[in-house]
């Protein structure tokens, strides 16, 4: 639709949202045979493994963007190949068709697949909080939000977070006026132009906000709903790769760690290595929201947090049941660590 101040919005409906990733989940998809061959998903080849990847755009994804860029699969033989999408919602949609194997996705996300009967797992964390509800000049509270318009992304964490906030304050998305949009860019941008009144975002675009508008302030980081520690991204695989190649999985499991120590480590270097490539905002904010969304790998004390955030999601009509332990396989995550325990001891955050 578009809104009286010209700005154009994708205003559409949970049941259009889940047809394209139900359909994707369940469907396979008519490609042309060279498309086919490009996004087939993990091959052989004679220097070992290709692994295609889907990925979002906030912190919670940096630490394949590491792994990415500083080959650190490529010692056991794996090759890390990154599929872009136009849209959030491709992420998922190719992910659950089996076009891509494995996804750094929301956990939200990860459910609609789940509950759709998509034979994939969660199998590691991406990155921890740094889900950030934004508001304009004179917005200081919840009660403040009612009428207002609220920019998100269907399905995702970002979505459910203020969800629950509002649930929180006795309020619901019939007091506000919920604006869904396609990128991370796109969202930030459309706040700090002054075409929506509130969003939640990720980082380090919600510090790009905060910086961007003058008079913005932070209503909520999760951490006063959820406690702190609360997952946003998770890593997902799709289990035919999963039970047919279970060495070239934990050999990206393996570089998650490693760029999450380095990441610890030098904070400078990881930023530098990846503000401008994979995060469209300025170091500056990149600087700030920095500690707001650390890399957490292991994220096995998050288990049932992201359980109990399906109810959220069966309230907002995108899940007809709660997901449960059987979505998640931490099974090489442990193995990882059991065979690399001076690099897991070296971590600053972990669930042991």
């Amino acid at each position: 639709m578009c809104d009286r101040d010209g700005t154009f919005f994708r205003n559409f409906s949970r049941r259009n949202f889940l047809k394209s990733t139900v359909a994707g989940a369940a469907a396979t998809i008519a490609l042309p045979p060279a498309l086919a061959a490009l996004l087939s998903p993990s091959r052989a080849h004679a220097a070992g493994t290709t692994i295609k990847a889907t990925h979002g755009s906030g912190f919670c994804n940096m630490g394949m963007f590491l792994a990415k860029e500083r080959e650190l699969t490529k010692a056991d033989g794996v090759d890390l190949e990154f599929v872009v999408t136009p849209s959030n919602t491709e992420i998922t949609t190719m992910f659950g068709a089996g076009l891509v194997d494995m996804s750094m996705i929301p956990y939200s996300n990860f459910m609609t697949l789940y509950d759709a009967g998509a034979p994939v797992k969660i199998i590691a964390g991406g990155g921890v909080e740094g889900c950030i509800i934004v508001a304009k000049e004179g917005i200081k509270s919840a009660a403040d939000l009612k009428g207002k318009t609220f920019g998100t992304f269907q399905a995702d964490t970002l979505e459910v977070l203020p969800y629950d906030y509002l649930k929180k304050a006795g309020l619901s998305f019939n007091d506000v006026q919920i604006k869904y949009l396609d990128t991370s860019p796109e969202l930030a941008q459309a706040f700090m132009a002054g075409a929506i009144d509130a969003i939640c975002h990720i980082e380090p675009y919600a510090s790009q906000c905060v910086i961007g508008r003058e008079g913005a302030t932070v209503l909520s980081d999760g951490t006063d709903v959820y406690g702190k520690g609360y997952s946003d991204c998770v890593l997902a695989v799709r289990t035919p790769l999963l039970e047919s190649n279970p060495a070239a999985v934990k050999a990206v499991i393996k570089a998650l760690f490693v760029a999450q120590s380095q990441a610890e480590a030098d904070k400078t270097a990881a930023l530098k290595d990846t503000v401008g490539k994979y995060y469209k905002t300025t170091m500056e904010a990149a600087i700030d929201a920095s500690s707001k969304q650390p890399i957490v790998v292991d994220q096995r004390n998050q288990t049932q947090f992201i359980i109990d955030r399906g109810q959220s999601m069966k309230d907002l009509g995108y899940v007809k049941k709660l997901p449960d332990k059987g979505a998640f396989n931490w099974s090489l995550l442990e193995a990882v660590i059991a065979e690399n325990k001076p690099l897991y001891d070296g971590l600053k955050l972990k669930s042991a």
